[in-house]
């Protein structure tokens, strides 16, 4: 515990390094594949287009796409925009089935419904097809956020400061201390992270959260059978 005491400032840097490169492939990688998802719900052509890709782009190995990314963008081999589109093109990959689902998830009848009462496809996309997807959606997020953050540890691997350094100088150094840090260090980001995530669907869907109370309300309602048969 005296090295981790000792390298406090060392742990915090990493861990904002880390995150810098985590956050914005999340949050773009959630931008950009809602309407992909939107559109593969519709189309079964393109649902199967866009899911195979997907499926083929994230068995490339992180190693491999980050050394690539800055050959076929001209970017520096030390720039962290190389790890940050790498984690991207995972994060679509995976949000995009997850963005799918959600919207398919949505009852045709309901979609009818709101067309019935002359609603656009803008206001069916917004007030209610987005809506009914977001819990969903919402999955698929901390499930992505989890993955991101896993996989930016390889930022280390080609230089770039992240939490992953722990677990190259731990090695290189046979230092179980360092090692476990970084361990013990990712686990409690992606725990933070799905925290927060949690808290902010909380707040932007308060409709689930009624629901939810509303079904656990209904569930220790009991009715009383009545007995028949005589005693």
């Amino acid at each position: 515990m005296s090295w981790v005491w000792s390298h406090l400032d060392l742990i915090w840097s990493s861990t904002l390094a880390h995150v810098a490169l985590c956050v914005p492939a999340i949050v773009l990688g959630f931008a950009v594949s809602v309407p992909l998802g939107y559109w593969a719900s519709r189309s079964t052509a393109a649902r199967g287009v866009l899911l195979t890709l997907g499926n083929i782009l994230y068995t490339i190995p992180g190693i491999a796409l980050v050394v690539l990314v800055p050959v076929l963008l001209g970017l520096p081999i030390l720039n962290p925009l190389n790890v940050t589109i790498a984690l991207l093109v995972y994060a679509i990959a995976i949000m995009v089935r997850s963005a799918a689902d959600a919207f398919a998830s949505v009852d045709g009848d309901v979609r009818g419904s709101a067309r019935a009462q002359g609603f656009s496809a803008a206001q069916l996309f917004w007030r209610v097809e987005l809506p009914l997807a977001g819990p969903v959606l919402l999955a698929g997020v901390r499930v992505v956020s989890v993955s991101t953050i896993s996989l930016a540890t390889v930022a280390a691997l080609v230089g770039i400061p992240s939490l992953g350094g722990f677990f190259t100088d731990g090695f290189q150094r046979s230092f179980l201390t360092e090692i476990v840090t970084g361990l013990v260090a990712v686990l409690l980001l992606a725990a933070v992270f799905d925290v927060v995530i949690g808290l902010i669907g909380r707040a932007l869907m308060p409709w689930n959260r009624r629901r939810r109370l509303s079904a656990a309300a209904a569930s220790s309602f009991t009715i009383p059978v009545p007995q028949t048969g005589g005693r």
